[in-house]
């Protein structure tokens, strides 16, 4: 995955022709820094920090289910550019290598820190482990709210929508589905 080539100066001169578009003036006392305060925080919600994909050698043969829960996730839904939060929950069952723990949540906030639909949030953080660790199974669910939906149109509060993408065993397999999920539940 490729950082966004972000041009804050842009986006600084179109936030405020946003704000006159909607009527407000951009050089008012209370909004005269606004511009530069928006496409800054977009800057830094749309980059993903840098990491380093630490795996070592499953010396043990360890085969069963690894689970991260409650890892956070905070996007944005690139239909209204409005936030949507929740947990991840991500698994694998290891195959020749095991992951630092704290990869799996750098790689939720990887794909995380974009213009999103939760589908393929789940989609892209399950394919990616798959991809890198190759391990016999990966399991992915995101349940989020989004403010999309809180805050205009059907405006509904703490309505929460999951989103899970399997593969290997972990799709295949019924006994060891089922475990992820009553693992992610638990």
């Amino acid at each position: 995955m490729t950082d966004p080539v972000i041009d804050t100066e842009a986006a600084r001169h179109a936030v405020t022709d946003l704000l006159k578009a909607l009527g407000k003036d951009p050089f008012s006392v209370h909004l005269a820094d606004t511009p530069r305060r928006v496409a800054e925080a977009y800057a830094e919600l749309l980059t993903p920090r840098a990491f380093n994909l630490t795996t070592f050698p499953n010396d043990e043969g360890y085969d069963e289910l690894v689970l991260a829960r409650g890892i956070p996730v905070q996007s944005l839904c690139e239909h209204h550019m409005l936030p949507f939060h929740g947990v991840a929950h991500v698994g694998y069952l290891p195959g020749e290598r095991i992951l630092g723990l704290s990869k799996l949540a750098r790689v939720v906030e990887m794909f995380a820190r974009d213009l999103q639909v939760q589908e393929r949030l789940t989609k892209q953080v399950a394919d990616w482990l798959q991809e890198h660790l190759r391990p016999k199974g990966v399991g992915v669910v995101i349940e989020a709210e989004h403010l999309c939906m809180a805050l205009r149109g059907v405006r509904v509060n703490g309505s929460r929508t999951v989103t899970s993408a399997l593969q290997g065993l972990l799709r295949s397999d019924p006994a060891s589905r089922q475990e992820f999920f009553t693992l992610v539940h638990a």
